[in-house]
């Protein structure tokens, strides 16, 4: 007759101490070579800083005087140049990942968004009437930090209309012609207005097709035609930004706030 064999989870702690691993995720790891970190390709990234800038300047020279960036010297130092030497310094660049994606396109498209948030500062302070001075950044941006790259619900900016009324502003940008928001920051929205009665507006700046959207993020109603499923976004469920919901040309002086017609 066979000889039963039990094999119970004693068994399998054993073998993986005889294997040389103290813990369940050491082994997955050394299977996946999860351990083993690429070195980054600084020439790529220097191609991609590069880009950046491309995009800048190209952006640039088709806006309204009005939003067009003083010095691209100044801009490119600031904005591009110094965030890359923290990081670099900073040793984050090799850990950054995302669905496996090389750490030099991790950090280009977090960078892209970036650069473009803080280009467009200047339009934000025409469409809101205030100083870009006044303009708080509370994003959790961290540029020392690998849990910068993990993108949280928090709004970017928070602007204060006049002594009582303050408004939340989630800054995006698209590149592709897809325009969504993602679920979570709508949900943020609508907890930061039910909690502090705090609007949150989203302006989607769509690069592709060179126009902008406002979308007042709390007011989106649950059962909106406009949620749905994207496979290529591992099947997240995002806000489809409505057509309608564009109404500033890129290549025109951007609209005032109070101007917008969300109806």
């Amino acid at each position: 007759m066979p000889r039963k064999i039990t094999i119970t989870a004693k068994y399998f702690r054993q073998y993986r101490e005889k294997l040389g691993f103290v813990n369940q995720g050491a082994v997955k790891n050394f299977f996946g070579a999860k351990d083993i970190i690429p070195s980054v390709d600084f020439h790529y990234v220097k191609l991609l800083n590069k880009r950046l800038c491309d995009i800048v300047e190209r952006v640039n020279s088709v806006v309204a005087d009005d939003i067009k960036i003083d010095s691209f010297s100044a801009f490119k130092k600031e904005h591009i140049d110094r965030p890359f030497k923290i990081m670099k310094q900073g040793g984050i660049l090799p850990i950054l990942n995302n669905l496996g994606r090389r750490p030099e396109q991790v950090y280009f498209s977090w960078m892209r968004g970036y650069v473009i948030s803080n280009y467009f500062l200047k339009a934000l302070s025409l469409v809101f009437g205030v100083n870009t001075a006044k303009i708080d950044l509370i994003g959790d941006d961290d540029l020392k930090n690998v849990e910068t790259f993990k993108k949280t619900p928090k709004a970017d900016l928070e602007i204060r209309l006049d002594k009582k009324e303050r408004i939340r502003v989630e800054m995006q940008s698209g590149f592709t012609g897809t325009n969504d928001i993602k679920q979570h920051k709508v949900l943020e929205a609508k907890r930061v207005f039910r909690d502090e009665r705090i609007h949150s507006l989203a302006i989607h700046f769509d690069l592709y097709n060179g126009q902008v959207a406002f979308v007042k993020l709390d007011e989106i109603e649950d059962d909106s035609v406009d949620w749905i499923t994207r496979q290529q976004m591992e099947g997240q469920t995002v806000f489809n930004i409505d057509q309608n919901c564009f109404v500033w040309k890129i290549t025109e002086r951007p609209l005032k706030y109070k101007e917008i017609n969300f109806d």
